[in-house]
């Protein structure tokens, strides 16, 4: 169905004519999680019909989207028939089957991001090596294809062990601090990265158009959990010197750029004491790091992806107003059906947005939904983000209730 929307304005007495195609799309997108839920609430501002393919049947995304398919993200038939009839597709994680995509791409599909970018960042070794290849700033690393060869490289330690294939969210990280904790890593291919010293670790979100027009969104800080290995809160903007800025700026371009596809990419990167900026990992979609976004950035990362899939004009990428975004994880020794404990309580806090993911079983550490709270004034974030912290929690519900 086409639309041929058509708005006059006059210019200094005369009348210039602006044609708005709205082709209605259909795009599909590789998973069902909390991103694609998101994605599928921002999509409801424009002219498209959504898919999903994703296994569970109640995934946070299933009921938001138009089309929802059961099927295996990581098989190639499910993923080919998924697509062939759609315009475009994109992602919600990087572990798909990739063979299907550049079959798809090879016949016309429009692929965010294309092929073979996923096929760099899927892979930590080969991720590892791209950056070594366009001389980005990065830890000092090796290769390891199993434990006999990780024993033969303890020059390089304290370290990180990091799985080559499949690790997300802390998973397939190991920490090897010395000689004794060997046997914590992986015996497969994998990453050895030297430990360096962190000052800071931020990310930096980068938006490509398809006709190579670039825009960043500003850094933000990451705050890790140092037993879950994954992201407790952010705030936006990070505090960093202009310096460290540009080093982190042009850092994150460089990265993206020899990508050489349209895309939202996440860079997260480490500032060392000395000022030195290092790229960690990158993201090739929507990401945990550009939530805050949402409320408080004019254009969110999930307005900003769907833009780039429809060829419209790239978003504003602009603070509104200082954030700080806080993951709402599952308590520790709770598994089984999902109760917020004290959520009623928090949503009573003013600037706090709130965003319960709808799955309904927690597990420890499983990222159950997030919270952005905006304000001026960053003692208000940190003062309004303890609180929730120590007054909401997610636990498994009773057999009594």
């Amino acid at each position: 169905m086409k639309i041929s929307i058509t708005k006059c304005y006059k210019l200094k007495g005369a009348y210039d004519t602006l044609t708005y195609l709205c082709d209605m799309r259909k795009i599909g997108i590789l998973g069902g999680g909390q991103l694609g839920r998101m994605l599928l609430q921002a999509a409801a501002n424009y002219p498209v019909e959504t898919y999903v393919l994703e296994n569970d049947a109640e995934c946070p995304a299933a009921h938001l989207c138009h089309h929802f398919t059961k099927g295996d993200i990581t098989r190639y038939d499910d993923v080919y028939n998924f697509g062939k009839n759609l315009d475009a597709l994109t992602i919600e994680i990087e572990n798909v089957n990739i063979d299907a995509l550049e079959q798809l791409e090879k016949e016309g599909k429009r692929i965010f991001p294309k092929p073979q970018v996923l096929r760099i960042i899927c892979n930590k070794v080969r991720q590892k090596q791209y950056y070594a290849d366009y001389n980005i700033p990065t830890s000092e690393f090796v290769v390891t294809q199993n434990l006999e060869e990780l024993r033969q490289h303890v020059h390089l330690l304290p370290a990180v062990h990091k799985l080559g294939q499949g690790g997300y969210d802390g998973r397939g990280v190991q920490i090897i601090e010395n000689e004794s904790d060997i046997e914590k890593g992986f015996d497969a291919e994998s990453v050895l990265e030297k430990k360096v010293a962190i000052e800071k670790e931020i990310a930096l979100m980068v938006a490509v158009a398809n006709d190579g027009k670039i825009t960043m969104y500003p850094p933000v800080e990451m705050v890790f959990d140092d037993v879950l290995n994954l992201l407790s809160y952010q705030l936006c903007p990070a505090e960093l010197s202009q310096e460290v800025y540009f080093k982190a700026e042009a850092t994150a371009l460089t990265t993206v750029k020899n990508f050489q596809s349209a895309g939202l990419f996440a860079v997260e990167m480490f500032v060392t004491p000395s000022g030195d900026v290092l790229v960690n990992e990158t993201a090739p979609r929507v990401h945990n790091s550009g939530h805050h976004t949402i409320e408080a950035h004019y254009s969110s990362q999930f307005d900003m992806l769907w833009r780039i899939m429809l060829d419209y004009p790239l978003g504003c990428t602009d603070a509104i107003m200082p954030s700080l975004m806080q993951n709402i994880l599952g308590a520790e020794g709770h598994s089984g059906e999902a109760h917020y404990e004290g959520l009623e309580e928090m949503l009573k806090l003013e600037n706090a947005f709130f965003h319960i993911y709808g799955k309904k079983n927690t597990k420890p550490g499983r990222k159950m939904g997030h919270v952005t709270i905006i304000s001026k004034e960053k003692a208000d974030l940190l003062h309004k983000a303890n609180k929730i912290k120590h007054n909401l929690s997610v636990v498994a519900k009773t057999p009594h209730e």
